[in-house]
């Protein structure tokens, strides 16, 4: 700022100074020089020397004076000028012009003592007002920061509360405060939020999960250990081979249970890095049909000849996929499953119908809720545990797919248009061979 300011009044002074030469050189031109010259606006003095080192004409100031023989250029200090009797620094321009009598030097010198005077006090202040300045910025960062950030700090605190050891899963239900406006801030605690929802879901569904897992597994074990204990001691070997029998049932239900579990564990560690290769849906479903040829119920299988139903992803998974989803159609069908594959531009689509009893719409997600039996006397006796549609869905999301219940009236009428019943579609991904 001091550099500016000096360069800005030097500028100015420097012009004033020669614009008084030029015009004292216009007159020198012109042979109208007197010995006197008048000193024009902010000009100290004006001093014309010949060729000879002579003083042909002055200002008021310096007439009778000898030619100034060192000025320093541009400016001229107090002491240097002072035997002239100028006491002040000057700015001092020299020229050299023409006249009748030959070549003259023309000096002219504007005062700086204004530019001193103004240039002291601007630093004067600056000395007094820079570290008042700058405390007042430190003060203002440090509670404008303080204030943005405590919604931070309110975050933290909260964050740490929740995450203690003790008690951590009995915290979860706690949020963090949510500051006003739309900033990052805002932002970041609904993020926050938003993971503890998820957080808290998921320990809740462990929870849940463990929860049903043990009491699936205490019945048949309970069971098991009865009738192994009544067939110890029986003495009728016709009875004892009855309740061997039941208990190996029981035994089978145990291991089928016990695949599931680890089926799902499995998808919940995110176990899916699998090898991807295009699998026909539509060979699978036929494959699964005629092993149900001599079952209670007729299953009916609609696919259009020559369409392709291809997909990307692990044979052994969609066979239990499809397997899933025809076991529990044949489980609650009357009399008819009916299954559909269509390819639709890029979506290949599986349909599983059965003319049991209809869903109501409040059932359509829970079903897929693990250990979620809507008829819980009739699963049990049927071996149905409420993990097929659960591990159906979640093989069909790995797969980048989507499993849904939907309602029995909005199928298209490429599958029929059955008044009752329950439908399940599964989407997926067709097979890009590029």
């Amino acid at each position: 700022m001091l550099s500016l300011l000096r360069a800005n009044l030097r500028g100015t002074a420097e012009q004033s100074a020669r614009g008084q030469a030029v015009a004292v050189a216009k007159l020198a031109a012109d042979g109208r020089l007197g010995k006197v010259l008048p000193l024009g606006h902010d000009t100290d003095f004006v001093q014309v020397v010949n060729g000879k080192g002579e003083v042909v004409a002055a200002s008021q100031n310096l007439f009778g004076r000898p030619a100034i023989r060192v000025v320093p250029v541009p400016v001229a200090e107090v002491g240097a000028l002072k035997p002239q009797g100028i006491e002040v620094h000057q700015q001092v321009t020299s020229i050299v012009a023409d006249s009748p009598g030959g070549p003259v030097l023309i000096r002219t010198g504007v005062s700086l003592g204004a530019a001193d005077d103004a240039e002291h006090t601007t630093a004067l202040t600056l000395l007094v007002g820079c570290p008042l300045l700058l405390l007042t910025v430190a003060l203002v960062t440090w509670r404008v920061t303080g204030r943005a950030l405590r919604p931070v700090e309110a975050i933290r605190s909260e964050v740490a509360a929740i995450g203690e050891v003790e008690g951590f899963e009995q915290q979860l239900h706690r949020r963090v405060p949510i500051p006003r406006g739309e900033d990052e801030i805002t932002r970041l605690a609904r993020t926050m939020n938003g993971m503890l929802d998820r957080l808290d879901l998921a320990g809740r569904r462990q929870r849940q999960f463990i929860a049903d897992a043990s009491h699936e597994l205490r019945s048949p074990i309970a069971v098991l250990r009865t009738q192994l204990e009544v067939a110890l001691g029986h003495p009728d070997p016709q009875v004892r081979a009855e309740l061997v029998e039941g208990a190996l049932q029981d035994a089978e239900r145990l291991q089928d249970l016990a695949a599931d579990l680890l089926f799902l564990a499995r998808l919940d560690a995110g176990a899916t890095q699998r090898p991807v290769e295009p699998i026909d849906i539509a060979e699978l479903v036929r494959v699964a049909v005629r092993a149900r040829a001599d079952r209670r119920v007729t299953f009916a299988l609609d696919t259009r000849r020559g369409a392709e139903a291809v997909v990307p992803g692990d044979h052994l998974w969609l066979t239990r996929l499809v397997t899933n989803l025809l076991d529990n159609a044949e489980r609650h069908a009357r009399t008819a499953v009916e299954v559909t594959i269509r390819q639709q531009g890029a979506t290949v689509l599986l349909r599983v119908h059965n003319d049991g009893p209809a869903l109501a719409p409040e059932d359509r997600e829970r079903i897929f809720e693990r250990f979620t039996r809507l008829d819980d006397a009739r699963s049990r006796d049927e071996g149905g545990a409420g993990l097929g549609l659960p591990i159906a869905r979640d093989i069909a999301q790995h797969h980048g797919g989507t499993l849904r219940a939907v309602d029995t009236a909005t199928r298209d009428s490429s599958a029929g248009n059955s008044p009752a019943g329950a439908t399940f579609e599964a989407r997926f991904p067709a097979f890009d061979a590029r």
